[in-house]
């Protein structure tokens, strides 16, 4: 081989790996400059010696000239639709029918986000590409190939030893939410009309003729499917996905595995109320059968596959201009910061308000008061600011300047080590204290009917409350007499001043007295130390009954408790050896509430299932899921969710799916219901 032919090839390899790091990996390897001097190298040799240029060349990207048209070209294997459901009830009768049609087979599902872009099937022959298709009516797609050689992140030849001769991926063309506000920007600047959103964008440019145009707009590319794939070694889509990965196809992000349709149902219903921030557009859930030779059993229908659905996920959106930007305390300290917005309607409701998150997310989508913004409010999901229209900001706006000092104490703030949220760092923090006493007295919290907001308020306005203690110090006398300023119902909504009322103040004073029983777990939980829930309270309290056993634990006494792990021991230990801590656990014992949990003294191997861990899957008849795990945990054992080696017996009711293939695997003893209460009982 030449020198220059050499040289070629190096630099090909070189920048093929440093495409694959920035756009597949998302963690740049050089710098632009520098990636930008070993393009021109190359570009250079091949212009120098013409013989040297082939059609995988980095430098291909972008065609000389745009193509005549479109031609149309068959699939080889048809590219069918997606059967959609728009509730989780009809997801769930979705999976009933299909476990009817597999007549109680085992069967894992995969859950995937479902691109809000353009469907494309790209094929690679001899490890090259070589055709790009729109889905087009399923059997016949628009020739694109062209545009799809412009998509960094697709690879021109793939990467790795043993590629299967022909390969073909189906998956979604899409653009960032980011690469669509700096796109209006030079929309706009160029005279042009901005464009309302990134499928309609991407539907547009991926069918271009100047594949220069569609070059200049950064399109994506996530597979998440097959066509023609001989020479494949994966049996079921997990391993589809990362085999494809080797090749250096970036696959479909944040794909989760579930045992059974009832975890994946489950998923669907967090992330229906959730949906997590993302850099491009999703407008639905994408369940898919595992194995692929389940997928052959349950077959097609005329014009979808009967091994997958997507949940559909209202999304609905509206553009609107920030009129200001505040910041909240939280009760951790967390400094959140609110979008106030010109009111706008969403869903059938008046959207004024829109969290920020935080400061990196504000630097994130550099927005400033006066921006045109484009809010979303997706399924449940309380309202965010999504996008600038920065092509609408006509004059200089000044950068939100995040505060530097607690905005109620003037405490200076600081962030979190490693972490996004900066905090006032203050436990006295006035601002703090109120959010700490609402959710003290929220059902998570203490439970104290009465105890909400606007009473919080009251109490803190006449300067009757200063801590959690002082709450339990409160008397009727006290409160009856209250001048309290509450919203009139009715049209004007207006302020009136009235009492808080003998009948209030008794129902209130109850209420609190009522909750001193409840326990050291209930209490910890309870008075927002970070990262203590009601779950890892229990853990604890489990160990360490009471707060003068829990004081004396150490760091990594804490730490070696299950599940604990040493950033919670940290967090805990730190707080009972406060100044504030001490503070605030001797003054509730104080006034009386109780900081101890009710333990069974047993001899050492006298609980039945004492240090044994168990796992429960299938269709229980005797006992609730819920139930079951109680009652492990208080006979001593440990309830987990997943088998492995370490398991002392997997409880299988009926409909048991892979878990009772892995126990029998690993040799994991299996007891039905009844020897499960058998084994209880003796």
């Amino acid at each position: 081989m030449s020198e220059p032919a050499q040289r070629v090839e190096e630099l090909r390899d070189e920048i093929r790996k440093h495409d694959h790091s920035y756009y597949v990996l998302a963690t740049p390897s050089i710098s632009d400059l520098e990636y930008d001097r070993l393009l021109e190298e190359l570009r250079g040799l091949e212009t120098k010696h013409p013989e040297l240029l082939t059609a995988d060349s980095p430098t291909q990207r972008i065609g000389d000239a745009p193509v005549p048209h479109l031609e149309q070209v068959e699939h080889s294997v048809p590219m069918l639709s997606i059967d959609n459901t728009y509730s989780l009830d009809e997801l769930k009768a979705y999976f009933e029918r299909t476990d009817k049609l597999l007549e109680g087979q085992k069967c894992s599902w995969v859950m995937e986000y479902k691109i809000d872009g353009v469907a494309a099937s790209i094929r690679f022959t001899d490890g090259r590409l070589d055709l790009g298709l729109t889905r087009g009516n399923g059997t016949v797609g628009d020739d694109i190939t062209h545009n799809v050689r412009t998509i960094r992140d697709v690879p021109l030849k793939l990467s790795g030893d043993d590629i299967p001769d022909v390969l073909e991926v189906r998956g979604e063309v899409y653009m960032t939410n980011e690469e669509l506000s700096e796109l209006n920007d030079r929309q706009v600047a160029a005279g042009g009309e901005p464009y309302k959103n990134t499928r309609n964008v991407t539907a547009g440019t991926i069918r271009l003729l100047d594949s220069s145009i569609a070059a200049a707009r950064k399109l994506r590319f996530f597979c998440h499917g097959i066509g023609l794939g001989g020479g494949l070694k994966a049996t079921n889509h997990m391993d589809f996905l990362k085999e494809v990965a080797g090749y250096g196809i970036p696959m479909t992000p944040d794909v989760q595995l579930f045992d059974s349709w009832q975890d994946a149902l489950a998923a669907a219903a967090k992330l229906d109320e959730s949906v997590p921030d993302l850099p491009f557009e999703i407008d639905g859930i994408v369940f898919k059968v595992n194995d692929f030779a389940v997928r052959e059993k349950l077959g097609m229908r005329s014009k979808s596959p009967r091994w997958l659905i997507a949940l559909k996920l209202e999304r609905y959106e509206a553009t609107t201009t920030l009129e200001k930007i505040s910041v909240q305390v939280g009760k951790t300290g967390a400094i959140t910061p609110v979008a106030h917005l010109a009111p706008v309607n969403i869903a059938d409701t008046t959207v004024s308000r829109a969290s920020l998150h935080n400061a990196d997310e504000i630097e994130r989508l550099d927005v400033r008061v006066g921006d045109v913004v484009v809010v979303e409010k997706a399924g449940k999901i309380i309202p965010k600011v999504v996008r600038v229209e920065k092509h609408e900001r006509t004059k200089k706006l000044p950068k939100f300047k995040f505060p530097v000092a607690c905005p109620k104490c003037k405490t200076e703030l600081v962030r979190d080590e490693g972490g996004v949220y900066i905090r006032c760092p203050n436990p006295q923090c006035p601002a703090q204290l109120k959010q700490r006493l609402i959710y003290f007295g929220s059902r998570p919290g203490m439970d104290i009917d009465g105890l909400g907001e606007e009473v919080v308020d009251l109490l803190l306005t006449h300067k009757l409350v200063h801590n959690y203690a002082d709450l339990y110090r409160l008397t009727v006398e006290q409160l009856g007499e209250l001048d309290w300023k509450k919203q009139r119902k009715g049209k004007d909504g207006k302020l009136v001043e009235v009492k808080f009322g003998k009948r209030n103040a008794e129902n209130l004073v109850k209420g609190i007295a009522g909750t001193k029983e409840r326990g050291l777990a209930r209490v910890l939980s309870s008075i927002s130390i970070r990262h203590i829930g009601p779950r890892v309270a229990s853990l604890i309290t489990a160990k360490y009954p009471t707060v003068e056993l829990l004081r004396k634990a150490t760091t990594e006494d804490l730490a070696s408790i299950h599940e604990i792990g040493d950033r919670i021991a940290k967090s805990l230990h730190e707080f009972l050896h406060s100044g504030y801590g001490t503070e605030t656990l001797d003054a509730l014992a104080a006034v009386g509430v109780k900081l101890e949990d009710e333990v069974q003294v047993t001899e050492a191997g006298s609980l039945p299932l004492e240090g044994k861990t168990l796992v429960v899957t299938g269709t229980l008849v005797h006992f609730k899921r819920d139930e079951i795990k109680k009652l492990i945990e208080s006979l001593g054992g440990r309830a987990s969710g997943s088998v492995s080696k370490n398991t002392d017996y997997l409880v299988a009711g009926e409909k048991a799916g892979s878990k009772l293939d892995k126990a029998n695997q690993l040799g994991v003893e299996v007891l039905t219901e009844e020897q499960f209460r058998e084994l209880i009982e003796s």
